[in-house]
């Protein structure tokens, strides 16, 4: 007996050392975020319990290994659910939906790193949203990937690239660099898809109460089979061009971005230019997002979509009130409204337009926790 608990006393000494050498953290992580929610569409509305509302909900890990000199191995693996009813968020076929990356960063030289990632565009336009491009009641999310009849073949930017290859610089006088390559992919849901390759580079700068950012993405042609369209649609090649600024003055910041999507000419024929699929469009957004009490943060966003070259356009507005209760513990409140035009389907997720020209209206309420 002696002789064994000196064994795993060796063993577990030997794994002290080697942790202590190595310097390796890994973390686990999360957000179990739930919400109560009224929408109002066209004529119909309904009451549901939704999951994600304030910040996906969401569980990974992260882990870093110091490798000496500098440079660090890093890696984050990260899930998305949906807490009202536990099945997998967005795509079930997918275990880490949100991340699935590993790559070197040195303080000096900045990161490289492969897998499923963040777009250089979404870093560009992240703090200039006041819902910080929330999936489920951000109303810039809304705005970027309505499914407008006439936008159906101009590509939507996801804000997440599978098959990816990125570098981020250091930060140098408070400029940041992001570019990134990526590989075409295939996905099954929500609906069946396939991308071509993409580049995607930004710039953004933070210098004290200001921040900027301009970004780039070229992505590549692909095809999506969505429901009641009589062939695959062949999705055609995008370009997308986004421009974003705050400005901090005292407790308000100021926000502002823009977003234009230009599409490459349908080939005669194809299902895209019968559509008449492929108008170029764009989406704005105004707002600010005002720290009222050390516990109370308030946002307000104003927004416009509108398709080029046809009568296709909305507009809307949100409100909402983050009250932190404690580190880890948010209670919140949206509230909203969006107005169609024309074939305008401008909805927040999970509910799709159903009458054109309609309205849709939002109140939620939900609580955030983070582990």
């Amino acid at each position: 007996m002696r002789c064994m608990i000196n064994s795993i006393g060796g063993v577990a000494l030997l794994l002290a050392t080697q942790s202590a050498w190595s310097q390796s953290t890994l973390t686990l992580y999360g957000v179990a975020d739930v919400f109560l929610q009224y929408q109002g569409n066209g004529s119909t509305h309904s009451i549901a319990g939704r999951s994600g509302g304030n910040s996906g909900s969401s569980f990974g890990l992260k882990g870093e290994e110091d490798l000496g000199n500098g440079l660090k191995a890093k890696f984050t693996l990260e899930s998305g659910y949906n807490i009202n009813n536990g099945t997998s968020f967005v795509d079930s076929s997918s275990l880490f939906y949100r991340q699935a990356w590993a790559g070197l960063t040195h303080a000096d030289y900045g990161s490289l790193s492969f897998g499923r990632q963040y777009q250089p565009t979404f870093w560009a336009i992240y703090y200039t949203d006041p819902f910080r491009g929330d999936e489920a009641l951000s109303p810039v999310a809304a705005a970027a990937v309505a499914v407008d009849r006439s936008t159906l073949a101009t590509q939507a930017a996801s804000g997440r690239t599978s098959n990816s290859i990125e570098y981020q610089s250091p930060v140098v006088g408070g400029f940041k660099l992001y570019t990134m390559y990526a590989f075409e992919s295939t996905t099954a849901q929500p609906v069946a898809q396939s991308v071509g390759n993409l580049f995607d580079v930004a710039v953004t700068y933070t210098g004290g109460a200001l921040f900027v950012g301009l970004a780039y993405q070229n992505q590549h042609a692909g095809s999506e089979a969505l429901p009641g369209l009589p062939a695959t649609l062949n999705l055609l090649g995008t370009e997308r061009f986004t421009g974003a600024i705050a400005y901090r003055l005292g407790i308000v910041n100021l926000q502002a971005n823009y977003t234009y999507n230009r599409s490459r000419d349908a080939a005669a024929g194809s299902l895209a230019a019968q559509l008449g699929a492929s108008h170029p469009y764009s989406f704005a957004e105004v707002g600010a997002t005002i720290q009222a009490t050390v516990a109370d943060t308030i946002g307000i966003a104003g927004i416009e979509r509108s398709a080029r070259g046809a009568h296709d356009s909305a507009e809307g507005i949100e409100v909402g009130i983050d009250h932190t209760m404690s580190k880890r513990t948010q209670i919140y409140a949206r509230c909203g409204y969006i107005k169609n035009h024309g074939s305008s389907t401008v909805s927040w997720p999970a509910a799709s337009v159903t009458e054109l020209g309609s309205s849709q209206r939002l109140v939620a309420l939900g609580l955030t926790h983070r582990f």
